[in-house]
């Protein structure tokens, strides 16, 4: 109780105090900058050979070189002094906490390698809500709870926010987030709690909030439910690329002198006996799962940043310790980008479960979410059918009744793994912790596990300061990623992208795609197509892998040359980001993807094929059905079944083209439609009476869903039960168009129910 009443007394003493301290927050934010006397960290200060700074044309390291000196060669292949094999840190795991850590290592100017079982970002680091943020949220909780280890964590948390910004400015961008208010009292609290938000920054902060009135509201978010509104408040926070953010990171590490190498594998850890007679990790066997080759390397010390596979890598070091990972699944949506503005998103403060739901546009579509539930670790979780449906209901109640979504509009639905942790040295070994965790063991094994994407290089300065300390490293200069800026940004503006399409005539809307995913590097894609074309110039900028979306095929070759592309996935999932924005658009894209990466590859037809499964079974976790893994992906734009509509008015009502995709008609099939419909239409006047609507149906063959039609006709509105009420063809075209859509997605059924309090709000931390 008297936690309940100071917070309140808390709550208004903010504000009082709000107006006063944030006229000094405006002041001090005007002052010099955090980066104001930055000496950039780049490679021309670390051991990289003079001149060698990532200029728009830097080529990385070969992945063959990684290898060899992985294997204690030279990158040429040939030996290498002994004393010259052994590296100062072997970080396994190559997500945005591994990668990190591999940077700040290179860049203190320690010899580092890393390693990813799969690709870099494959896990959890590319399927995250997309936001560089601080946490509201968490913001409201340290202040209703008097929690101040709540309090640091948001204040951590912006001071990341605005690094991040400063770092990949070209990856990263700031957003405003509406809050809508459909009750009076709730304007002033959101007003105080976001002006806390902004003083919290202090000079980290960026762009500030403000209030809208209704009216304001609704024209920069016109989507939104109008009845009740009262306001709004608009608060800033980041946005980035997760799974490109997490490729810069590695390949900015390579520039740094580190060595980097996805698809290899630790199989197991290497023990020797220390002075004391203590094992120790000293090393560990590795596999490179595209040949199968093993051999063993050799580091003074072992960071396990393998995310929520942590505990794997800590049963090699001490098969009987309990696992660390308590796993969440939280699942996105990405919807067509016409749901929400192109440049505010949204965030629903209160759910029916007591969380929150965003709703955000993302590289030309938008994302919604996040669900919280257990779950177990695998490679790649698939989003159940009933958190699909959770968070279409929970969008649906805040957007306007005109707007109607529906299971067919979701392009893609992916599932990440947040690992949540607890400390195996806390008193109580099920708490949770909150924030990240250091773990080391007694043979010298350093696991940092939890956080979020925002915080990632703190955790990573924490986790090198730490594995310093323990291995006696002797690094050249303390840490730098704060100031150090990944490959791509140097030389990048927001307005680069006029000059890509004036020097190599792209369309407009692929050379801001190139900027804003390539930074000043979209030169060296562009130049990549002329020398891969020869005389037919700019062929493959021009050439999209899709016709719908801004990728072009130098993108392809571009990933294989200079970011470590080895599979399909690779590519569509987190080089091109297809498979996250469109898994139908990614599934028909892939005949021509396998085709290009083949040439550049060398893969023969029985690996093309191979690719191509493993695509399709990929495509499997981000939304589209097994049934896909029958047909072959150049069928995926067949029609079958299609019937002419004007000789016989049969509707195309199994379209293997549209699966999970909204109920669509050709022309043809709207005109059979009207057609019956004005028959039905006695008086002329664009109504039938609702005792026609199932003749209407029957005389265009409409199947008649299991439950019947009477739910189909509730949802559009439609008083059935009076057979004399008028029904317009706009409500008889919407059925229609969701008749077909359960059609189209039959079989596609919540297989469970789904507990979505399983994990308590505070601690799941509600967005990766």
């Amino acid at each position: 109780m008297w936690r309940q009443q100071f917070a309140r007394k808390a709550i208004a003493y903010g504000a009082a105090t709000t107006v006063a301290g944030y006229a000094g927050y405006s002041y001090y934010k005007q002052q010099a900058g955090p980066y104001a006397r930055t000496v950039y960290a780049d490679p021309l200060e670390t051991p990289t050979p003079p001149g060698m700074r990532p200029h728009a044309f830097w080529t990385p390291p070969k992945r063959v070189e990684m290898l060899n000196d992985l294997k204690g060669l030279e990158r040429d292949g040939s030996a290498k002094a002994a004393d010259e094999r052994e590296y100062d840190l072997l970080v396994i795991g190559g997500g945005a906490t591994g990668a990190g850590c591999t940077l700040d290592a290179a860049t203190r100017g320690l010899k580092v390698a890393m390693v990813e079982r799969d690709d870099f970002a494959s896990g959890t680091s590319s399927k995250s809500t997309k936001l560089v943020h601080g946490g509201v949220r968490y913001l409201q909780k340290a202040i209703m709870g008097l929690d101040y280890e709540q309090w640091k964590m948001v204040r951590e948390a912006l001071h990341e926010r605005k690094t991040f910004l400063h770092i990949a400015p070209y990856l990263s961008n700031e957003l405003p987030i509406l809050l809508p208010v459909y009750t009076w009292w709730q304007l002033p609290y959101f007003w105080i709690g976001c002006k806390m938000y902004d003083l919290l920054a202090g000079k980290q902060g960026i762009t500030g909030s403000y209030a809208l009135g209704r009216s304001k509201t609704l024209e920069n978010f016109p989507m939104l439910r109008a009845e009740n509104l009262v306001g709004s408040l608009v608060y800033f926070d980041g946005q980035h690329n997760d799974a490109r953010m997490n490729a810069a990171l590695a390949v900015t590490a390579a520039a740094h002198g580190a060595v980097v190498a996805n698809h290899v594998e630790v199989t197991s850890l290497i023990k020797e006996k220390d002075e004391s007679g203590v094992e120790k990790v000293r090393g560990a066997m590795l596999r490179d799962n595209e040949t199968g080759e093993e051999w063993a390397v050799r580091a003074k010390g072992v960071i396990n940043a393998t995310g929520p596979f942590s505990d794997a890598i800590l049963k090699m070091d001490e098969p009987g310790m309990p696992d660390i990972v308590a796993p969440s699944s939280g699942v996105h949506l990405v919807l067509p980008s016409y749901f929400s503005p192109k440049n505010m998103g949204m965030l629903d403060p209160a759910t029916t479960d007591g969380r929150v739901v965003f709703f955000l546009p993302w590289e030309g579509g938008v994302v919604a979410g996040t669900t919280d539930t257990m779950c177990s670790v695998e490679a790649d979780p698939r989003p159940s059918e009933k958190e699909i449906e959770w968070i279409l209901s929970e969008i649906r109640r805040f957007l306007s009744p005109d707007v109607k979504i529906r299971r067919g509009d979701v392009l893609s639905a992916w599932s990440g793994i947040r690992p949540l942790v607890r400390d195996p040295k806390a008193a109580n070994t099920k708490d949770l912790v909150r924030n990240h965790m250091i773990h080391e063991s007694e043979a010298g094994l350093i696991t940092i596990a939890g956080g979020k994407w925002t915080t990632y290089r703190e955790m990573s300065k924490e986790t090198v300061d730490r594995a310093v300390e323990s291995f006696g490293l002797k690094p050249l200069r303390e840490c730098q990623t704060e100031t150090v800026r990944l490959i791509g940004s140097h030389a990048w503006s927001d307005t680069m992208f006029i000059k890509l399409v004036q020097n190599f005539g792209v369309d407009p809307d692929v050379a801001k795609h190139l900027s804003h995913n390539y930074g000043d590097r979209a030169w060296a894609v562009c130049a990549l197509a002329d020398r891969t074309n020869g005389s037919a110039q700019h062929a493959s900028l021009e050439q999209r892998i899709h016709p719908r979306y801004p990728f072009v095929e130098a993108e392809v070759r571009y990933a294989v040359q200079y970011e470590y592309a080895m599979s399909v996935v690779d590519v569509i999932a987190r080089r091109l980001r297809l498979a996250f924005l469109d898994a139908q658009a990614a599934r028909e894209a892939l005949p021509r993807v396998i085709d290009i990466m083949a040439k550049e590859l060398k893969w023969d037809d029985a690996r093309k094929q191979r690719e191509g499964r493993k695509g399709l079974e990929y495509l499997t976790t981000m939304g589209l059905p097994d049934s896909i893994l029958d047909k072959s992906p150049a069928a995926a734009n067949a029609r079958e079944g299609f019937v002419n509509m004007q000789t016989t008015r049969s509707l195309d009502f199994v379209d293997p083209a549209s699966y999970y995709r909204r109920g669509q008609f050709s022309a043809e099939e709207i005109g059979a439609i009207l057609a019956a419909f004005s028959e039905f239409d006695a008086h002329g006047d664009g109504h039938i009476e609702a005792r026609d609507i199932q003749p209407l149906f029957e005389s265009i063959k409409v199947p008649v869903p299991d439950n019947g039609f009477e739910p189909f006709l509730d949802a559009a509105g439609i008083r059935h039960s009076d057979p004399g009420n008028a029904v317009e063809f706009e409500q008889v075209f919407d059925v229609l168009g969701e008749i077909k859509e359960a059609t189209n997605a039959k079989g596609r059924k919540p297989t469970s129910d789904l507990n979505l309090n399983q994990i308590p709000t505070h601690r799941s931390g509600g967005s990766v």
